[in-house]
């Protein structure tokens, strides 16, 4: 039955419409996957040579059991980042006289289709060969091998796990990344504890002690169990939309935006659309990893403030950048609806105005703990901060009214250039040359802290006659109105 579903999804692909292009962007990904394999695969046959100039005073085997947990725990990053769930149209099979384990046994067989699950066979099996079997036997290199192969599918049925259960309720994927944050600072930035030490210590006593292989292998089966339950309850559509429906009710109504009334209502259904698809929330989940963005500044005193204001204002307007820069495009699907609806266009602004000036204000509080690097720091983001919901805001809304490249919410955010075209090129320049249009000229001139005092004006400047913006913007829009419309129809 397997077969007859994989001919099923290729005669699907062959028949679309957009076969040519598919092909097109397939074959360019392939061509890149193939690199990617070939400097891994370079990688791993000199991993040895690597790990003895990486770690002089170490034990070559000791330093390859202490990378192995390291390398799982960033291929989980990748993972929830890059890798997609796998798919199959089942309403078609609904009816038909098909099992409902013959169903999910494909969509968990065709999860081991994915290129993180060859990595770390390309990266490890040829040192396991080269070195392990050479010096410790071939059970231990058994061992070895089977462990990764154990973390590899771990990690593979915990990642689509995790994503499935963040379909249904946006706090999940939001939990999990927090929890790996506080696991990656707690070793990088606290020293609280070392996973490579960790790793090291299973794997090392792995060499002498095979039988530990089961560990990594009773993970791997109880996670594949795991996925396959939770497919198989939530197989059928109407167990999936009132298990949906009763999740989000309790995840994205938010009673403080009730003040706000027909502004507040709109923010509410911007904030469901956000959690609920997988490319707006990659967006806001993107602008959670951009806090640890300052580490990679404060940290060397070679760069300066010149760098602090590039650094401050992506952190505290990421999302305004990176969802804004697709405004519109988000509610292409149902764009004609809101042109004809009763929604009065001056709020539908007010709304994107006001879920900027939320998600950035919780972002500028995130950014508060690098006062441990001193408070002209906060001060700077401040600043910027002022700037982003001012400025920012208003140039982002400005360039949605030229956008009319439509985006299907369903779809990841890895390689995907969707939506992407010359309005998002452009939209660049405006956002990050333009405060260094006011500030260099006093920075220059050893004014620097007028040159803040300016940005942060300006900023305050454009927050008061917000409402005049607004007017402006929906008088521009309404001149483009259908030919935004237009773009938007094309699929």
């Amino acid at each position: 039955m397997i077969t007859t579903f994989l001919g099923h999804e290729l005669k699907a692909f062959w028949r679309s419409k957009n076969t040519g292009k598919s092909i097109a962007i397939r074959v360019v990904m392939a061509l890149l996957i193939l690199y990617l394999f070939a400097c891994i695969l370079f990688a791993g046959l000199f991993l040895d040579k690597i790990l003895a100039e990486t770690f002089p005073h170490d034990d070559v085997v000791f330093s390859f059991c202490g990378i192995i947990l390291l390398y799982f725990l960033f291929d989980l990053v990748m993972r929830m980042q890059l890798q997609e769930l796998p798919t199959l149209r089942v309403q078609p099979y609904l009816h038909l006289p098909i099992k409902r384990n013959t169903v999910v046994s494909y969509l968990a067989f065709t999860a081991m289709l994915s290129m993180f699950n060859l990595w770390p066979i390309i990266l490890f099996v040829p040192f396991v060969l080269k070195v392990v079997l050479t010096d410790s036997g071939a059970l231990p290199a058994l061992a070895f091998v089977v462990a990764i192969l154990g973390f590899m599918l771990f990690n593979n049925y915990l990642a689509l796990f995790i994503k499935r259960k963040a379909n249904l309720n946006g706090w999940v994927f939001l939990i999990f990344v927090a929890v790996l944050a506080l696991i990656i600072t707690g070793d990088f930035r606290f020293h609280l504890y070392s996973v490579r030490n960790v790793s090291y210590l299973y794997f090392g006593h792995l060499l002498s002690k095979p039988v530990l292989v089961l560990l990594p292998v009773v993970l791997a089966i109880a996670m594949y169990y795991i996925n396959f339950i939770y497919l198989k309850q939530n197989l059928y559509l109407e167990e999936l939309s009132s298990r949906k429906a009763s999740a989000y009710k309790s995840s994205t109504e938010f009673p403080l935006l009730s003040r706000f009334g027909k502004v507040g209502d709109l923010v509410a259904n911007e904030l469901k659309l956000i959690f609920r698809n997988k490319r707006p929330r990659s967006a806001l989940v993107m602008g959670l990893f951009f806090m640890f963005y300052g580490l990679i500044f404060y940290t060397n005193s070679h760069y300066g403030e010149t760098w602090y204001i590039f650094v401050g204002m992506f952190m505290t307007g990421i999302f305004i950048i990176s969802y804004g820069q697709f405004m519109y495009s988000w509610q292409g699907a149902h764009f004609d609806g809101l042109l004809v609806s009763k929604i009065n266009f001056r709020d539908f602004l007010k709304a994107k105005y006001l879920l900027f000036t939320m998600v950035s204000t919780v972002a500028f509080i995130l950014t508060t703990p690098y006062a441990y690097f001193g408070w002209r720091i906060v001060l700077v983001h401040f600043v910027m901060y002022l700037w982003n919901i001012g400025i920012n805001t208003t140039i982002v809304l400005f360039f949605a009214n030229r956008n009319a490249k439509r985006i299907d919410l369903s779809k990841g955010a890895s390689f995907n250039w969707e939506g992407v075209g010359a309005t998002q090129m452009l939209i660049s320049f405006p956002l990050m040359i333009t405060p260094y249009v006011i500030y260099l000229p006093f920075s220059l001139f050893k004014h620097a802290d007028i040159g803040l005092a300016m940005l942060a004006a300006t900023g305050i400047v454009f927050i008061l006659t917000r409402d005049f913006w607004v007017k402006k913007l929906e008088e521009d829009f309404m001149q483009k109105r259908y030919t935004v419309a237009e773009g938007f129809r094309n699929k």
